[in-house]
């Protein structure tokens, strides 16, 4: 009999070939580049590697629920992290509270459609029939998603996964080497506070919200969302409605 010793040395050596060679592409390319083109470029080389249509990265901001959009590829990416921002629901935020991947291969007929409905109706919508959502950082310190989607539905294929997970991983590598060239996550927050900057609005309301209703920022957090939800916006919207005073969430919300 002849027994399985596991993958050959060939296998072996190719997979760590294809991550030195991802990791290499990667760290070249953000090599120089200023730190306020950093995102883009991000996002620029990632989608090269991947097998997709676009994606984006998330990280996580400050605050119960709050996550802040680092880089999109298109403004098909940036609205699927918008909707599932507002909706307070779908696989960014299941792969960010698992940390673990989580593939939403089909929008249209998949199990998806039952566990996030009104997500996949909109993702849809928006131009998305296929999401996979990878967890950035690690489980002890998350530090965000690597988002992707494609146009039409259909799952990735093992040498795609394999590619995402080494990409997820080259991307956590040059996240940590970016601010004094250190792993330190510590070290990274003046980078990431950039993104965070994007969430100021919804910062702002959530705080003038638990002032007006006596609340606690998840539960303001809640309304804003509801009210997004039913009025058919963006959390970011009704945040900057609120901000303005144009708008005044009360109790009935």
């Amino acid at each position: 009999m002849i027994e399985d010793d596991g993958p050959s040395d060939s296998g072996r050596d190719g997979a760590a070939e294809e991550q030195r060679r991802i990791a290499d592409e990667l760290t070249g390319a953000i090599r120089g580049v200023p730190l306020e083109e950093l995102p883009s470029r991000l996002c620029e080389v990632c989608l090269r590697l991947l097998p997709v249509t676009g994606m984006s990265l998330s990280v996580q901001a400050a605050g119960p629920g709050m996550e802040a959009l680092l880089c999109a590829s298109d403004k098909v990416a940036a609205q699927l992290a918008e909707i599932q921002y507002t909706l307070g629901e779908g696989p960014r935020l299941q792969a960010h509270t698992l940390h673990a991947p989580v593939f939403a291969a089909d929008l249209l007929r998949g199990p998806e459609v039952r566990r996030w409905p009104v997500f996949a109706a909109q993702a849809v919508r928006a131009g998305a029939q296929a999401v996979f959502s990878l967890p950035l950082g690690s489980p002890v310190a998350p530090l965000g998603t690597m988002d992707l989607y494609r146009r039409a539905p259909g799952s990735l294929s093992s040498r795609d996964v394999r590619v995402a997970l080494l990409t997820a991983d080259a991307v956590n590598t040059a996240i940590g080497t970016l601010d004094g060239r250190t792993q330190d996550p510590d070290k990274v927050v003046a980078w990431l506070e950039g993104a965070e900057a994007d969430r100021d609005e919804v910062h702002q309301a959530i705080g003038m919200i638990m002032v007006r209703l006596s609340v606690d920022a998840e539960e303001a957090l809640a309304r804003l969302r509801a009210r997004a939800f039913v009025e058919g916006r963006t959390a970011t919207e009704v945040a900057r409605a609120v901000v303005n005073r144009t708008l005044d969430i009360t109790d009935h919300d």
